[in-house]
């Protein structure tokens, strides 16, 4: 039976939000929660880029401690034979987590195809012929890099003809492809022609087509819902990319939320036969909450699930309703979100913190006061990853992020080349 699988894209698509940013200790953070929601893979960023590496580094090291569960890891680049070759030299060194010639597995690789993308963006430099021989060549040094599996985008997909999306499929199948990302670019499609296309496309390539969608339109999610439903129609696995909050470029992308509460309640397909992943929704709350701090873009207070109103009531028909039995006007229960989080930082009040510039005594205060646990001989990297780790994000940090830091001090130290000693 075909089922569906999550694959959020917030560390690579979600971070170029404008006027928005997130440190790399917040992307840890993100693939943290990630795993603990349950979500299949992670596109963690962009492994070519020099500021990117040790992060990348950190991530293999802390995925193979199992700081992040199951979550698979996953990075994106052109798909130009060069960008591929310099991802993939990316590694962890032995003893950094996994050994020698450990590094990311799993990648995606995008070129654009529309005829709007060949005129305007190309100008010349590649036709339809060229970007298929450029996209079959990326996917030959992936694979021959040791790339375990390989996506395909086909960037601006929405705006690209029947006939030629489908030889741009099926040379990447023949090349070594997975799956081919059908990416939504300007968010222009809409459910029912999504759903026609991912079915008809995913029957005649024979491959998952995964969904990537914009909000430009607000049909984001359910865009993504029904492309994914046209993979099931066609006996296909589906494969579904989302940001946490929505965030993303320009109108952002599919809700992750969102998507997950469309599929469980909207669509009945909750049984974990069809939800591939074992999604985890406590975390959710905790999640979309932390990221809004985070990334410092407040949640809207009508979001669904988190928002600050999801689930107020205030009308007398509604109120009189909701108090006699909560199924009279909500869809689902609060509960499985997950509780509201109380961090320490929060506290009114006389509170002792630690942070950039505190000191040990605070240090070990907050931490005690928290049952956060610090293994021996770990003390003062524990300590100092805490001055970085806040230095980083520039707020303090939340009780989620201090409990990461102290389970996985050697780990995390690979964000930091130079300036930490791990202890032997």
């Amino acid at each position: 039976m075909p089922s569906i699988h999550f694959l959020d894209v917030t560390n690579r698509d979600g971070v170029q939000t404008a006027r928005t940013g997130l440190s790399k200790f917040g992307k840890v953070m993100v693939n943290f929660y990630l795993g603990r929601l349950g979500v299949a893979q992670s596109e963690i960023g962009f492994p070519f880029l020099f500021h990117e590496v040790p992060y990348v580094r950190a991530c293999l090291a802390l995925a193979e401690a199992g700081a992040f569960a199951d979550l698979r890891l996953s990075g994106w680049c052109r798909a130009v034979p060069a960008d591929v070759e310099a991802a993939v030299a990316v590694r962890a060194p032995a003893g950094d987590g996994g050994g020698e010639g450990t590094g990311l597995r799993h990648y995606n690789l995008s070129i654009s195809t529309s005829d709007q993308m060949i005129a305007h963006k190309f100008r010349g430099k590649l036709d339809r012929a060229a970007i298929i021989e450029e996209m079959v060549a990326a996917v030959g040094v992936a694979r021959a890099g040791g790339v375990q599996t390989v996506g395909v985008n086909a960037e601006d997909g929405s705006r690209t003809d029947d006939g030629y999306l489908l030889e741009f499929a099926l040379a990447a199948k023949e090349a070594g492809a997975s799956r081919v990302r059908y990416c939504d670019t300007i968010g222009g499609d809409s459910p029912g022609r999504i759903r026609e296309r991912f079915a008809k496309l995913a029957s005649a390539v024979g491959i998952p087509v995964e969904t990537h969608c914009h909000n430009d339109l607000g049909m984001a999610v359910a865009n993504s819902v029904s492309g994914a439903l046209g993979d099931l129609d066609a006996g296909q696995d589906a494969w579904i990319n989302t940001c946490v909050n929505g965030i993303g470029e320009r109108a952002g992308n599919a809700d992750l939320l969102s998507c997950i509460l469309a599929f469980r309640y909207g669509f009945g397909v909750s049984d974990s036969a069809v939800i591939g992943d074992p999604v985890d929704l406590s975390w959710a709350r905790r999640f979309g909450l932390w990221a809004a701090y985070a990334f410092g873009q407040p949640l809207p207070s009508a979001w669904p699930g988190v928002g600050r109103n999801a689930f107020a009531h205030e009308s007398g028909i509604h109120a009189d309703g909701a108090l006699k039995d909560r199924g009279n006007y909500e869809l689902y229960d609060d509960d499985v979100l997950g509780p509201f989080p109380a961090d320490w930082f929060t506290r009114q009040g006389r509170v002792v913190l630690t942070g950039e510039y505190g000191g040990k005594a605070g240090f070990r205060h907050v931490l005690g006061g928290l049952g956060i646990e610090v293994a021996d001989g770990t003390d003062d990297l524990v300590f100092s990853l805490v001055q970085l780790c806040a230095s980083a994000t520039g707020k303090p940090l939340t009780d989620d992020e201090l409990r990461l830091i102290a389970g996985y001090p050697r780990q995390l130290a690979l964000l930091f080349p130079g300036q930490l000693t791990p202890p032997g």
